[in-house]
């Protein structure tokens, strides 16, 4: 069958449509995507705005059409963090429902990071051992951590890329002494969870998903998306330290520049470099690997689950 993902996140509404059936991997036949970047849509009292939220109905309403333009049989709906903190997130997912038809399923943090980790696992198998998984959103650091398809711990921090840009560093380039702040608060906020991981032992497998990792693993030198999903991609804390001061330098048109940064991306890209470096350093990771499949993958994947 032809399952279509809508994932209304916080920095890009993406519909992906899959090919897919119990036992089989999810082949993808059609993607449609536009940046709203809502993380950085909200206003003083954490609400999305009317501009907002009209674009997020248009939106939504193209990606609807497309799912049916491309016989999707279902459509998989679901929200993040930019709606699920949002004040007003009832009033919108109503608005939503009632011109569009579609009724949002807002996942909660630890369910990001659980089906993100089920995506993991399923990709890299049970010879990667005990995994931990690392993904940055535009609203939120998802972290966890386990040796079976359930992780056994698994947390979310308001340490999405976009979310911090937006609240953290103004400037272009950035002040010196916000990146220090935001430095501080990042490693202040993981720092608190640490404990709750380190009791399970050490990983024998670290992996990263998102833009974020995706992103900084290009620019110290990993395999360009061009050249396939099964190219090993990897990031080390080291190569990671020697680029978050040249960013934080650089302009983000500067920073679009450079190989594998999108122009969308790379005013976040700073804060996003700051929050991986932190959670390399204090969860004692070296080296990670980049995982193509992410939170998407692990709904059709719970999804078929459910099928089978």
């Amino acid at each position: 069958m032809r399952l279509g993902v809508l994932d209304v996140g916080s920095n890009t509404i993406h519909l992906l449509a899959v090919d897919a059936h119990p036992g089989a991997r999810p082949l993808p036949a059609h993607s449609h995507k536009a940046e709203l970047r809502l993380a950085e849509l909200l206003d003083a009292n954490g609400a999305i705005g009317p501009e907002g939220v009209d674009r997020l109905v248009g939106v939504i309403a193209g990606a609807v059409q497309a799912a049916e333009d491309k016989g999707c049989e279902e459509v998989l709906p679901f929200a993040t963090s930019a709606v699920r903190e949002a004040t007003n997130a009832d009033e919108v997912l109503e608005r939503v429902r009632k011109e569009t038809g579609i009724e949002l399923q807002v996942l909660s943090g630890a369910e990001e990071a659980r089906l993100t980790f089920l995506a993991v696992r399923r990709w890299f198998g049970w010879s990667a051992g005990r995994l931990l998984v690392l993904d940055i959103g535009g609203g939120s650091l998802e972290v966890a951590f386990g040796i079976d398809e359930e992780p056994d711990a698994a947390v979310s921090l308001p340490l999405g890329a976009g979310r911090l840009t937006a609240g953290w560093l103004p400037g272009d380039p950035a002040d010196a002494d916000d990146v220090r702040a935001l430095r501080r608060h990042a490693r202040a906020q993981i720092a608190r969870t640490v404990g709750e991981f380190s009791r399970f032992g050490a990983p024998d497998h670290v992996v990263a998903t998102s833009k974020t990792f995706k992103q900084l693993a290009r620019i110290a030198g990993a395999a360009r998306s061009a050249e396939g999903l099964y190219v090993q991609r990897e990031l080390s804390r080291k190569a990671l330290e020697e680029w978050v001061p040249r960013l934080a330098a650089m302009t983000a048109a500067e920073r679009a520049a450079l190989p594998g940064v999108s122009e969308g991306r790379a005013g976040q890209l700073l804060a996003g470099a700051l929050v991986a470096e932190a959670a390399m350093d204090l969860f004692g990771v070296d080296d990670l690997e980049i995982c193509p499949w992410a939170l998407r993958e692990g709904i059709i994947l719970r999804r078929l689950d459910h099928l089978a």
